[in-house]
This record gives structure tokens, sequence and C-alpha cells, in this order.
């Protein structure tokens, strides 16, 4: 039997795909060859994963198809040469062009859900997934939203997923790009809710006229432009226009604050991401009241205004048009 490669100072990517899918017999070779393998690479996590470890486990176990809460076991199972070569390939692939994973497996999770991803959506990851995972129940905690917006929709993951938990509600998954949208329309036919959700094309709230929804739930561009000269090129693969959003990241987050209101049912809830741009945000309206979301498993800039605020605060919202 041929013998995993030792623990390396050094790159084994100079070795021959030959060479290293031999002495790679067990699954527990290919997770601790692809962490030591991506450490040395120095990667940039940040879609879906934190550290190389985790990054090795979602790659290995994306590409033998297996859940991510596989038995512990499976680690000393023995792999088929074309399957190590699989993973061979992978780590080469992503050391070499820095694309991010969920790219090279054509697939991302979220909200426990898995979606389609390519380059022409952000890949899924934003901490409002807690949010729909509880069913948005510290705002409907009696009866359901029955009319649901994800705006800026991307995969559609937002969205798609408050329908599979939610089932009696219905959903729009709005965005201004036509690919993003295709990608979206995958997602609604993978996961067969057609009957509930549909995909539209919307420059913000432009296509939407006359709709009103009980919830409206928005990841939109919100990346200033600092921060998106200086991003690790992982995300520069993803669509410039779902991430910058103007100097203070915030052009598109005003637009919606200006128009929610009229697409809000007058006990609707307004929840959207910025991430770290939230104090700009706060810096633009100092009165606002906005609710800052706290989430158990990480992540920041996430507000919520319930219409009667937004209400209250609509000629400071006006004044930035």
């Amino acid at each position: 039997m041929a013998e995993s490669p030792a623990s390396p100072s050094t790159s084994t990517l100079t070795l021959a795909d030959d060479a290293l899918v031999e002495g790679l017999v067990t699954l527990r070779d290919c997770l601790r060859w692809t962490a030591s393998e991506f450490h040395l690479a120095g990667l940039h996590y940040g879609h879906g994963t934190d550290s190389a470890w985790d990054e090795a486990v979602a790659l290995t176990l994306g590409a033998l198809h297996l859940p991510w809460d596989v038995d512990p076991g499976v680690q000393e199972a023995r792999l088929l040469p074309m399957e190590r070569a699989r993973i061979v390939g992978l780590v080469r692939e992503r050391i070499a062009t820095r694309r991010p994973l969920p790219y090279l497996l054509g697939e991302a999770f979220f909200a426990g859900a898995p979606f389609h991803v390519d380059e022409r959506v952000l890949i899924p990851r934003s901490p409002i997934a807690e949010l729909v995972e509880h069913g948005f129940g510290a705002w409907f905690p009696v009866e359901p939203p029955a009319r649901v917006l994800d705006l800026c929709t991307g995969s559609g993951c937002i969205g798609i997923a408050t329908a599979l938990h939610l089932p009696t509600c219905e959903v729009d998954l709005a965005d201004i790009s036509p690919e993003a949208l295709a990608v979206a329309r995958i997602n609604i036919t993978r996961h067969d809710v057609g009957d509930r959700v549909r995909a539209v094309e919307s420059d913000v709230f432009d296509g939407l006229v006359g709709r009103r929804f009980d919830l409206i739930v928005s990841n939109p561009p919100y990346v200033d432009a600092r921060d998106l000269t200086t991003m690790p090129a992982e995300f520069r693969h993803e669509p410039g226009l779902a991430l910058g959003a103007g100097r203070d990241g915030l052009d598109i987050v005003r637009r919606i604050l200006r128009e929610a209101r009229a697409h809000l049912s007058d006990d609707g809830v307004l929840i959207v991401e910025v991430g770290n741009s939230d104090h700009h945000l706060e810096a633009a309206f100092p009165e606002v009241p906005f609710l800052w979301l706290e989430f158990e498993r990480g992540g920041q800039g996430v507000f919520a205004l319930t219409a009667a605020e937004l209400d209250a605060h609509a000629a400071s919202f006006s004044e930035q048009s």
C-alpha cells in the first residue's frame, strides 16, 4: 500500500497528479493533505468556511457528494483513484485561481438547504439564514408573513429558504440582473417551489409596482469604495454589480429606505443587511432607531425597521434622495 505524503513544509503540488493520487489513499489522507496545502497557499476564506481545515472538509466532502454531517468513521474509507484525482484537481484549481470553493463545486448551503451557484451570483453567506430558520418569529409570533419580498435576491437563497421554512407564504425574488435571475430560477425548480415563488426583474422596486409585502428582506450591494479596492482575490470572482454601492456603500440602501414603505403592509417589517457599512448608515441617519440584530453563529450589520418607523422617519430618508 502506498503511504500518504508526509506533512509538507513546502507545497507538494510540484509533484505530478499521478504521484499525489497514489499517495493519498484514504479520506483522512486527503483531508490532511488538502488542509496543509491550503495553509501553505495562504488562501482567504469567508464563503462558508473560515479556516484551512474547514475549507478542506468542505472540498473533500463536496467532491465526494457526502453530507457535512457524515459519520466521522468514513475518514478511514479508501477512495477510488478517480475520487482522489477529483480532489487533487479541485485543490490545484482552488489555489491557482483563488476561485471560491462553492463556485468550483457549483453548490452552496443556506439555512440548511443546497443552492446552485456560479459566477453570476454572490455566494450565499448571510447571517439572515438564522432569521429564516426561525421563521422570522420575532416579528411574526402568531401568523407567518403571507407575502415576502427577497430584494436583490441573487441566487434566490433567502426567498426560497423562507418559502421552504414557511410553507404558506408567497415570495417574490427581485433582482436587476437577468443573469442572477436565471440562477434563481434554477433554484426555484430545484426546490419545487414554483407555485409560490416567482422571479422578477426589478431595479430595486421599479418592477414591483402595486405589490405590497408583509416582510421585505434584502442583502443588497453594500461594499464601500475603499473596501472594494482592498478585497481579497476570492471576492473578485463574484459579480461586481452585487458588491459595490458607491463611496460609502449605501447607494442602494438609501433607495430601499426611501421606497420600501410604499411596498410594505401597515404591520410590515423591513430587514436589510449592510455588513460593515453599518457605521456609514448610522452616521448618515443618526436620528433613526435602527434595530441591529444579533446572531448566534456570528455576523453583523443587519437591521430591522417596522413600517411605522419608516413612516416616522420618511422625511430623513427623502432628504438623501
